[in-house]
């Protein structure tokens, strides 16, 4: 069950389930992989936000946006208006706030069981996969599903919603009518501003909940790749890509030419880009030969003439067409090619 509930937004049953998955989470990274996405954990509804016949107030809000290394997390916190005495006081922007504070806050929030909070967490690999496919889809379509996906995630739960108050990602005006065109019907007032985590104190919570499991994410990471060890071991700062330890991280640990960087890297950033631009193995697509009717051959696909034998005047047969000759790299690197994909 618990796997599900990190895949298919379903509420925890209660706190203890809360807190045993959500350490799960930032504990490692073993909860995502590379063709996945990461974790959506609803914590358990507190009874007052079932009962509500107004609804709640929520808030959602996002860390990690900005570095080349480790996840994008979005938070959100939602509660009953009439408990407004039972939640914890001192909720400000995250990221205005020391660590310690932020743990501190943090401790509070899931020790105080008239709060219900959301995790979002987007990997590296996640965002690098998305942002370079054919047809790319943007950080800020990915933030928007995301934000849309918690919100959801909670409707689900059968909690009503009174207002949801979000730190806008682009314009806010057609960030809320996105909003409220997704939600028709279910009432919801959305208030879409820049610093909204200043402003609101939902916003505020769910700011401290983004911002304090990358932080835990990020220090505790399991690199998936094995064998791999850093030099320099996790001494990269902050993973902006102007601060000199990320630099200086990347430049040391590009591993070979090939894959380059471990899935912790955000290869759609251009620090990344230029990197494996610059250092990484060229492919050369070989252009597909036309044949005599001036169509281009596919060569997977089977022909009628390859299941036939070619005999010559002299009653010998005739050689059939060999497959192309595998590159040397794959044969060095022992590599074969993927007959099934399996999700663990």
């Amino acid at each position: 069950m618990s796997n599900n509930r990190l895949s298919c937004s379903i509420a925890c049953k209660d706190r203890d389930e809360t807190v045993h998955l959500l350490e799960s989470i930032c504990s490692s990274a073993r909860v995502s992989n590379v063709i996945g996405s990461g974790p959506l954990l609803l914590s358990d509804i507190p009874e007052s936000c079932r009962k509500s016949k107004t609804g709640v107030v929520l808030g959602i809000d996002e860390a990690g946006r900005g570095p080349v290394l480790g996840p994008m997390t979005y938070g959100c916190a939602f509660w009953n208006p009439d408990d407004q005495d039972l939640i914890p006081k001192g909720f400000t922007d995250s990221k205005q706030l020391d660590k310690n504070t932020r743990s501190s806050l943090f401790s509070s929030i899931k020790s105080c069981p008239s709060m219900g909070f959301v995790l979002r967490v987007l990997h590296a690999s996640e965002i690098s996969r998305n942002m370079l496919r054919a047809d790319p889809y943007n950080l800020n379509a990915m933030s928007h599903d995301s934000a849309m996906e918690m919100v959801q995630a909670v409707l689900d739960a059968g909690v009503k919603i009174d207002t949801a108050y979000i730190d806008t990602v682009g314009i806010p005006e057609s960030y809320q009518r996105k909003l409220e065109r997704e939600f028709r019907g279910h009432e919801i007032k959305f208030v879409v501003e820049k610093k909204a985590d200043a402003n609101y104190a939902p916003c505020s919570a769910a700011s401290v909940v983004a911002k304090v499991c990358r932080d835990s994410i990020v220090e505790a990471w399991t690199w998936s790749e094995p064998g791999f060890e850093p030099k320099d071991g996790k001494n990269y700062g902050s993973g902006y890509p102007s601060d000199p330890k990320c630099k200086s991280w990347m430049q040391n640990n590009m591993s070979g030419g090939v894959f380059c960087f471990p899935d912790f890297v955000r290869f759609s950033w251009a620090p990344a880009k230029l990197a494996v631009k610059a250092k990484g193995v060229k492919v050369q697509w070989k252009a597909e030969e036309e044949d005599d009717n001036g169509e281009k051959e596919d060569a997977n696909q089977m022909k009628m003439n390859m299941f036939l034998q070619t005999v010559t005047k002299k009653g010998t047969v005739a050689n059939q067409p060999k497959k192309r000759r595998r590159f040397d790299y794959f044969d060095k690197a022992k590599l074969n090619a993927i007959t099934e994909v399996v999700n663990m």
